[in-house]
């Protein structure tokens, strides 16, 4: 079992950045792909982006790429997910979840395991 837990979230104005960090426990000897999920009141739950153990490949919805950047620190068992150029659409619940393996596959497959989620308002 893995257990993750998000902390950063709060309430940001549009154009404001905020980063996001998850810090995993439990069974975090093994690989995991790590990635972050988010969901909108009234919307299903989307990936916003994930990583691979190695932290070489990565993946960005195209609705926040060039604005969010996702990175690990294995040492640390950390992932962050930085948010830059923030808008009021980005408002959401986001979650941070593992998948097992050490490739980028949480896109197709869905995740292993969840946070609790932290919530994000960016407001205009």
């Amino acid at each position: 079992q893995v257990q993750l837990e998000e902390s950063g979230g709060g309430l940001v104005q549009a154009g404001g950045s905020l980063r996001l960090s998850c810090a995993a426990s439990g069974r975090t000897g093994s690989s995991y792909g790590m990635g972050w999920f988010r969901q909108a009141p009234g919307k299903e739950r989307e990936i916003v982006a994930a990583i691979s153990w190695s932290g070489s490949s990565t993946y960005y919805a195209a609705s926040v790429k060039g604005r969010f950047t996702i990175s690990r620190d294995n040492a640390k068992n950390t992932v962050y997910l930085q948010m830059n150029s923030l808008k009021p659409e980005d408002t959401a619940v986001y979650y941070c979840a593992a998948r097992g393996g050490s490739g980028l596959s949480m896109q197709s497959r869905g995740p292993d395991y969840w946070g609790q989620g932290t919530q994000v308002t960016v407001s205009s």
